[in-house]
């Protein structure tokens, strides 16, 4: 593993140990040219995923990207971060146990919607807003209003 500080090739594992929900492994490392240490995480991997994108654009899945932008809708909110790392790994295995390996974006942005509904209300309409395109104040108007409307139904 390289050294993020220095970029030496050959860094220490110092101590491993499994991950809370036993879905990764993290590893503390030491890095014997600079002496910096850093922390690493190996996940399995079930099979390579493509995200194919409007358009018909194709790129590999990100679980860095997915990770990114579920926490950018939930900055500043009190949920756990132990509870956003169990909605990731779900979604990603998800995806992985799908037994396809061409996932459609729509697919994945719509799997996000679904756990930030039940994670944090606020986060589900900031992705939302993102995701769904809303243009106006309107648009967030109309979607909370879908929103309480569910919530009356229930």
């Amino acid at each position: 593993m390289r050294c993020p500080f220095c970029g030496t090739e050959d860094t220490q594992v110092k101590d491993s140990r499994p991950t809370e929900d036993n879905a990764a492994i993290r590893r503390r490392r030491l890095c014997p040219n600079c002496a910096a240490r850093f922390t690493t995480f190996e996940r399995v991997q079930l099979r390579e995923l493509t995200v194919v994108k409007k358009k018909d654009q194709r790129e590999p899945f990100e679980r860095d990207k997915l990770a990114r932008s579920i926490y950018v809708s939930l900055r500043k909110r009190p949920v756990e971060p132990d509870r956003v790392e169990r909605v990731i790994n779900s979604i990603v295995r998800q995806l992985e146990s799908s037994g396809e390996s061409d996932i459609p974006s729509d697919v994945i942005g719509e799997l996000v919607m679904e756990a930030l509904a039940t994670l944090d209300q606020v986060a589900y309409v900031r992705f939302a807003s993102v995701y769904r395109n809303f243009r106006e104040a309107k648009d967030f108007g109309e979607f909370i209003g879908r929103i309480r409307a569910d919530i009356d139904n229930d």
